[in-house]
């Protein structure tokens, strides 16, 4: 097995031609003989023979050893999920862009056994729907990450961590429960077979849903007591020969973008399409790329604040983007926002530095801490917080203001971002006072910016 699995760790593919998709000596993390890298050359080698365009590439990639791979990859979209909910993500990216954009781009889920196991109806769901994602499945039979567990396709005697007497549960069969749930392209190969990037190829050019399972041993923990070896992978069932190749390609399917196309057509004329999203009647004064981190208190109006802050940017015609976060318990504890706003278009959501902290209530300055966002501060940022609060040793202008104080805590929020907004002058108050008036509360709202604009 381990003459068979040697693992060549260049970024360098024999069949790239001197091109590759893979980071310029990316170092490979896996263990000496493990199948992953074969697999993940041969994904490279498959997008080198398409003749893919970077920017029209997604990998998603699941937890576990198979986790590593998509930073191997360079110049390619990616994403890391959590356990078992790849599949789900790049469905959902698809289906996004299928249906909303040109449908060009490619999504490439690389998932392991214990991955597919935890997450196997993401997988039924995405060939019942026929979305255009290739599900790239690293099986080698076992959890080899945290410490070769045996996994729901662990084959019968198969000795491994929690099973040393040998497995003695029928392991899934995900290619016949695939074919059960009319998927479009399946194939199962090794991974030292020499057309395996020809067939990874054939299904990611596949339109519709494809997986491809490969068979490998983890050479850490499959090894151990256990006979079998690397070329002999399609027996590794006792009594059985495993199918090997393409064994199902269904040109006769309609993927999903298109069903639902046909099926819920577009109006031909633009003028029959109802108007309901904001139209840009302001300008803005944002210099570059802006980022605010919004925190405070569960219940005290943090994220809903921020999103009438989005609102009022798209209104001034500049592109803004929110991302949220708050404990499981929703209704305690801390909430906090992101906002990035640009007048170009926002291709990175996160914020490395900030240029505007709002920091409302003690739940949400111990929240900045914890996040680091304080220690990410430069000595441009300006950190507006209520006068209470004490800040943590940090770079910035802090400026202070009696947000709960005079204007009680469940305004605290709002009120910074108010203060933010009359400080700096990157957004016209007119614009905020117009998205306020279409809320539940709008009087109560206008009042706030009144007092607000009066005290400023």
């Amino acid at each position: 097995m381990a003459e068979m699995l040697t693992g060549n760790t260049s970024a360098q593919t024999p069949n790239s031609g001197g091109k590759s998709f893979l980071k310029v000596d990316a170092k490979f993390p896996f263990c000496k003989g493990c199948g992953h890298h074969h697999i993940t050359h041969a994904i490279n080698d498959a997008l080198v023979k398409l003749d893919a365009e970077p920017r029209h590439v997604n990998i998603t990639s699941d937890i576990g050893c198979v986790g590593l791979v998509d930073v191997l990859f360079d110049s390619v979209h990616s994403f890391h999920t959590t356990h078992g909910r790849s599949t789900a993500f790049a469905a959902g990216i698809e289906i996004a862009d299928s249906v909303l954009a040109d449908s060009k781009l490619k999504n490439i889920v690389v998932i392991g056994d214990g991955g597919a196991m935890i997450g196997l109806l993401h997988i039924v769901n995405a060939a019942q729907l026929n979305v255009d994602v290739t599900v790239i499945l690293y099986n080698n039979f076992l959890f080899g990450m945290t410490g070769g567990q045996n996994s729901s396709f662990s084959p019968p005697d198969f000795v491994t961590a929690t099973t040393p007497r040998g497995n003695i549960i029928p392991p899934i069969d995900i290619i016949a429960l695939l074919e059960g749930a009319n998927a479009g392209f399946l194939a199962r190969k090794t991974a030292t077979d020499a057309d395996l990037s020809d067939t990874i190829a054939k299904a990611i050019a596949y339109p519709g849903f494809a997986l491809v399972e490969v068979l490998e041993l983890c050479t850490e923990y499959a090894l151990r007591g256990n006979s079998i070896r690397g070329n002999k992978l399609a027996e590794i069932i006792p009594g059985k020969v495993m199918e090997l190749g393409i064994i199902s390609d269904k040109r006769d399917k309609v993927e999903f973008g298109k069903a639902y196309k046909n099926k819920f057509p577009r109006p031909e004329k633009t003028a029959e399409l109802k108007e309901s999203g904001i139209v840009p009647r302001y300008g803005n004064s944002l210099e570059k790329k802006t980022g605010i981190v919004i925190a405070g208190t569960a219940g005290e109006r943090v994220q809903s604040s921020a999103y009438m802050l989005v609102q009022a940017a798209v209104l001034c015609g500049a592109n803004a983007t929110q991302k949220n976060d708050n404990p499981v318990t929703q209704g305690s504890g801390f909430s906090l926002s992101e906002i990035v706003m640009s007048r170009e278009e926002i291709y990175y959501t996160s914020i490395d530095k900030p240029d505007i902290i709002i920091a409302s209530s003690e739940d949400g300055v111990r929240e900045l801490a914890a996040q680091g966002v304080f220690s990410r501060a430069g000595v441009d940022t300006m950190i507006i917080i209520d006068d209470s609060l004490d800040v943590p040793e940090c770079s910035g202008k802090i400026l202070r203001f009696p947000l709960r104080r005079r204007y009680s805590p469940g305004n605290a929020a709002f009120v910074g971002i108010l203060t933010a907004v009359k400080t700096t002058g990157i957004l016209p108050m007119e614009a905020v006072r117009e998205i306020a008036a279409g809320q539940k509360k709008a009087e109560s709202l206008l009042s706030l910016i009144d007092r607000v604009v009066a005290d400023n």
